[in-house]
């Protein structure tokens, strides 16, 4: 890394330097089909960014050279379970050791906590970072394409959720999960113009105009009903993908292909420590 890039902590004030930051950098992973809207887009990185910079200042990390943010790393922690939610590095500045410097101090955030969770993009140079972490991989596939809705069960159970009043079965189930609750997350979702999805105590789903963003349940078929109330939700005619679905989360395929979906390789997982079965779960990109 040049000798002039410094490493230091992401303050309140670079939150839109970041956000533009990242999707400069990470929209390549992005097929045009599913590129968001510019404007909801911006609004709901700017407000992921100061969340976790708000909950986990500490996880929060920022590499500058000549006054220019040229790397980021957010990073939290919940009930001891660490995960990272981004690491970019801006275009024209990769190759030079900035990913590997701001990512060290929000991988040593993590240190000696109980679990750890990395969801990465298909980028080689990431990949290799967060093994060479000590963290075990779990492969995954994505699922992505127009929605068939005339598959679409009838008397589906799921039911629109309350952030605030729902939080303990939700967090319940998290922890039954992924080891750790998502607390405050589900609320910064919803607030960012997520749906909230609850099946009683069994499960819940957050979705996107009908593709999920997370969704953890106790059991496979609370799950399923889950993802499909989550397709419901889309438009007719739109297209719905699925990130992230690891080993363990077959369900998640028969429903997506029964609907008509097309899989296709997506970035793995990474694990250490307890982190629970990871099933029934879709975790998400930003809050694990």
């Amino acid at each position: 890394m040049a000798a002039d890039v410094t490493i230091r902590p992401l303050e309140p004030a670079d939150t839109a330097g970041a956000d533009a930051l990242a999707w400069s950098a990470l929209q390549v992973h992005v097929p045009d089909e599913m590129r968001p809207e510019e404007a909801g887009r911006a609004a709901r990185g700017r407000a992921r960014i100061a969340h976790v910079q708000a909950t986990d200042p500490e996880g929060c990390w920022a590499a500058e050279e000549d006054g220019e943010l040229v790397g980021v790393a957010l990073s939290l922690v919940r009930e001891d379970v660490w995960g990272l939610s981004l690491l970019a590095v801006a275009p024209g500045r990769q190759g030079r050791g900035i990913g590997g410097a701001v990512l060290a101090p929000a991988l040593a955030y993590g240190d000696r906590r109980r679990g750890r969770i990395i969801l990465s993009s298909t980028d080689p140079r990431a990949m290799r970072r967060y093994f060479r972490a000590g963290l075990r991989i779990k492969p995954c596939v994505a699922a992505a394409g127009a929605l068939n809705r005339s598959r679409l069960p009838a008397g589906l159970r799921a039911r629109p959720g309350d952030a605030a009043q729902d939080a303990a079965r939700i967090d319940a189930v998290s922890r039954q999960v992924r080891g750790a609750a998502h607390g405050p997350d589900i609320a910064a979702l919803t607030a960012g113009g997520d749906a909230l999805l609850v099946l009683g105590d069994r499960g819940f789903a957050v979705h996107r105009d009908g593709s999920p963003v997370l969704l953890a349940a106790r059991d496979r078929d609370a799950a399923a009903d889950l993802l499909r109330s989550c397709f419901a939700a889309a438009a007719p005619g739109a297209s719905v993908h699925v990130d992230f679905i690891s080993e363990g989360n077959d369900w998640a395929v028969a429903v997506a292909l029964d609907l008509g979906l097309s899989l296709s390789p997506d970035g793995p997982v990474f694990v250490g420590g307890e982190t629970g079965p990871f099933a029934p779960y879709l975790p998400s990109g930003a809050y694990l």
